[in-house]
């Protein structure tokens, strides 16, 4: 089952084809926000008193801000719990580690990370799970055997199609040279993103657009700012960049809104339509995807409430209610599915505020 909900919820139900192709949905009147026992038993409300605690890959991020501030925390109050953010300003593995390692010394009964790297980690993981935490991660993932369960903000295989799909709308039926600017090198979701990109790149019907390179911001502004400068004096042909990350899209819209390439190069990727907004209007962009983020902490705050409650295991076929957004299932290997992306366009962007 799959949903986002934004500004105008009704809207995005109808609208929506993950997302981000960063995932047909149905508008549903808000559930109680009380879990449902699963399949096999257990306790049927959420804890109250839960402590959860949230671990992006960087704080002062906009993209997580809107998660896990406007979304996890709501979720955690609704429930009665203690909630927090912490984490490192960089996106780092190994500065993740040491907040791992303070949360599970701290007695936190969910720890809600978006993994920097898959592996690096999972050690600190499987400790704090020795220790009695559960554990969520969201947005990016680990190795499934280090954590209890995956929110995925939409199917790998939905978000290239939609990234492809709008980029090679943009570019025209022409096509010509495209290039990615990815975030970390190891961000497990955008390598999965990019693998499948170049499994619909290989398509027929994409014959005509051609990857010609993958740069990594690192998800910094500055860096990513940058790294679209490389791109353009390196290829010079280039007709299209895709930046499957929040904060590249908008350095990239930065970038080409006040160069002589805006109108030429065209730019797409996930991003907020906060964001966006700017060089959607200022015709920069034509069209960008996401998620609403926001639903996609409050699905990982309730996800991992029903773990320390008992509620769930984390096993395929569990099912779990996440207040408002209704009833879920957990899928295969522990994940949980949010829904597709949507599409932000000129014509729908001031319908949105996040």
């Amino acid at each position: 089952m799959s949903r986002i909900r934004g500004g105008r919820a009704a809207a995005l139900a109808m609208l929506t084809a993950f997302t981000l192709a960063v995932s047909g949905c149905a508008s549903q009147e808000p559930a109680a926000p009380t879990g449902q026992p699963a399949a096999s038993g257990g306790a049927q409300t959420i804890k109250e008193g839960l402590k959860i605690a949230f671990l992006p890959k960087q704080v002062n991020n906009p993209y997580f801000d809107a998660s896990d501030n406007k979304g996890g925390k709501v979720a955690v109050e609704e429930f009665k719990g203690v909630y927090s953010q912490t984490g490192p300003s960089e996106a780092s593995p190994s500065a993740q580690v040491s907040y791992i390692n303070t949360l599970s010394q701290q007695g936190t009964d969910v720890i809600v990370v978006s993994a920097n790297d898959k592996d690096a980690i999972c050690g600190a993981l499987q400790e704090a799970r020795t220790a009695g935490a559960k554990v969520v991660t969201y947005d990016s993932d680990t190795n499934p055997s280090c954590r209890d369960a995956f929110i995925n903000q939409a199917s790998a295989e939905g978000i290239a199609a939609s990234q492809i799909k709008l980029i090679s709308e943009a570019v025209g039926p022409d096509g010509g040279e495209i290039a990615i600017l990815s975030a970390t090198a190891n961000a497990t979701n955008q390598n999965a993103w990019i693998e499948m990109m170049k499994t619909e790149l290989a398509k027929p019907e994409n014959a005509k657009l051609k990857l010609v390179d993958t740069v990594y911001g690192d998800d910094d502004d500055q860096k990513s700012f940058q790294e679209t400068q490389g791109l353009l004096a390196k290829h010079p042909n280039l007709k299209g960049i895709i930046s499957p990350t929040t904060v590249g899209v908008a350095a990239a819209a930065r970038y080409l809104s006040t160069s002589e390439y805006k109108g030429k190069v065209q730019l797409t990727g996930l991003g907020t339509p906060n964001q966006m907004r700017e060089y959607v209007k200022n015709d920069t962009v034509k069209s960008f995807a996401l998620w609403n983020p926001s639903d996609l902490g409050y699905l990982a705050a309730y996800t991992g409430g029903a773990l320390a409650s008992g509620m769930i295991t984390g096993k395929e076929g569990d099912k779990f209610t996440a207040g408002k957004l209704g009833e879920y299932t957990v899928g295969k290997d522990g994940t949980v599915l949010l829904g597709d992306p949507f599409e932000f366009t000129k014509d729908n962007i001031d319908d949105f505020d996040f």
